[in-house]
């Protein structure tokens, strides 16, 4: 038995030998992966799609916000709203800059204060503000096209007791892509 774990430890040798020059010539890298913070200067800051509040700003950090996989930062004015919406991905956040405070339709407003994640599932209908006086940056990871379809929020149409909340509707507005 001893000859054949010598014969198969030789051929696993040989192999990882034979594989490593390849494997090695693949993870060079010949230029670096991108790396942003929100006040550089190489961002390319755009306007928000309809639905985000005025004097909003978007910059796509990696990938096509109309395609899987875009990462965005998304910069809200301070003291802005966001109105009821939802979108066809998830969104995975992290607060930047700013305090910002999330409701999900149904539930209390959570604080999701600077350095927190959250994330947010597909198709959930939610509300945002920020509400510090500097602006919010979001960071925004997608995994799907980046989408805003505007919403009501159920609970609020319903009870008619949310102020600022969008008027109850049964048909909701097309989706607005390369947005959030």
């Amino acid at each position: 038995m001893r000859p054949s774990r010598l014969a198969a430890s030789a051929a696993l040798l040989v192999v990882s030998v034979a594989v490593s020059p390849a494997a090695l010539a693949q993870s060079k890298l010949t230029e670096l992966p991108p790396t942003y913070a929100p006040g550089d200067k190489g961002l390319k800051w755009g306007g928000c799609p309809e639905g985000l509040p005025k004097g909003c700003q978007l910059a796509v950090l990696n990938g096509d916000p109309a395609k899987p996989g875009a990462d965005v930062f998304l910069k809200l004015p301070g003291k802005s709203r966001v109105p009821a919406h939802k979108h066809t991905s998830v969104e995975r956040i992290v607060v930047v800059e700013g305090d910002l405070s999330l409701t999900y339709d149904g539930h209390k407003p959570m604080a999701v204060k600077r350095g927190t994640y959250h994330y947010g599932p597909a198709e959930a209908v939610h509300e945002a503000q920020c509400v510090s006086a500097q602006p919010c940056v979001l960071f925004i990871s997608f995994e799907k096209p980046v989408d805003l379809i505007q919403t009501p929020m159920a609970a609020a149409a319903t009870s008619g007791t949310k102020p600022g909340a969008a008027t109850a509707s049964t048909t909701e507005k097309k989706p607005k892509k390369g947005g959030c």
